[in-house]
This record gives structure tokens, C-alpha cells and sequence, in this order.
């Protein structure tokens, strides 16, 4: 058995930070980090550590693949969409929090009072994570471990 240890932080200092932010065309404030910790591409696995700021947002997805986190510091919202484009649900995930599920779930995900810092693990042998939609729930961009990884070499160089 361990102690409790309140005090613990992941060290991020030695991360390559791919940075994302909003524009004029989202009508919510888009602020967030992602670094690539690490990923099998035949097997179709991910390792994400992603940073929000201070309730601000990651862009509007779906997820692909199966999708396992761990909130390290902060509160991590989860707001889940309906089919006719409403809030279903919101989740509030305090640091500490564990979360599995399969692909398929529409949401958005942002950032507490004090931001938020999550590890996701995913996975899909087709190497699909998740797809970036408009408010139509149309896809604008497709995330695959190879885009994330080509992210990566470049902050790299």
C-alpha cells in the first residue's frame, strides 16, 4: 500500500507541445496542448498527454477509437452532444478520474477554472483517432496516429 501523495505533478518539462488555438469562425475559445508520448502504429495505439487552459476548449470531435484517460491535474469536462446537436451531458472529472469507452461518442472537452492536464491512451487498428466536426457534426479534419506523429518530427527539428 502507498501514501497518498496530494502533492504529486507530471513532469511536462521535457515535451514537444503541439499547440492549438480558435479563430473568429468558433464561437468558443479553442486553447490546447497535445504531445505525442508515445505509439505503435501496427498496432494502432496513441498515447496522448493533452493541456487545456483555463475553460477553454478542444475543437468539437467524434472519437474513433477505443479511448482510455486519466485526469492528472485539474477538472476535465466532458460535454456530450445528442443527435440533434444538444447538450446530453456533462461530466465533470476531478483530477484522479478514470475513464474507458469505445469510439463513436460526440463531444466537447475543455478545461476547468484552473485547466486541465489528461493522458488518453486510444486505440484503432485502422490508426483512426478521432475526426474534427463543424457544428452540423460534419467532418473537417480526420486525427490518425500518423498525422500526430508527423506533428511531432516537425516540433522535433
Amino acid at each position: 500500500m502507498t501514501e497518498k501523495n496530494s502533492g504529486f505533478r507530471f513532469d511536462t518539462s521535457d515535451l514537444r507541445w503541439i499547440h492549438y488555438e480558435g479563430s473568429p469562425r468558433f464561437d468558443f475559445p479553442i486553447d490546447y496542448d497535445i504531445a505525442v508520448l508515445g505509439h505503435d502504429e501496427d498496432l494502432g495505439r496513441l498515447d496522448l498527454l493533452i493541456r487545456w487552459a483555463p475553460d477553454a476548449y478542444c475543437h468539437f470531435h467524434r472519437h474513433v477509437a477505443t479511448t482510455t484517460s486519466l485526469v492528472l491535474e485539474g477538472e476535465h469536462h466532458v460535454i456530450d452532444i445528442d443527435d440533434d446537436g444538444n447538450e446530453a451531458h456533462h461530466d465533470i472529472r476531478p483530477a484522479g478520474t478514470y475513464c474507458s469507452g469505445p469510439g463513436g461518442d460526440v463531444h466537447m472537452e475543455r478545461g476547468g477554472p484552473e485547466g486541465s492536464l489528461v493522458l488518453f491512451s486510444m486505440h484503432e487498428p485502422t490508426g483512426r483517432m478521432f475526426e474534427v466536426l463543424d457544428a452540423d457534426c460534419n467532418i473537417l479534419a480526420e486525427n490518425t496516429i500518423e498525422s500526430f506523429i508527423e506533428q511531432d518530427r516537425e516540433l522535433a527539428r
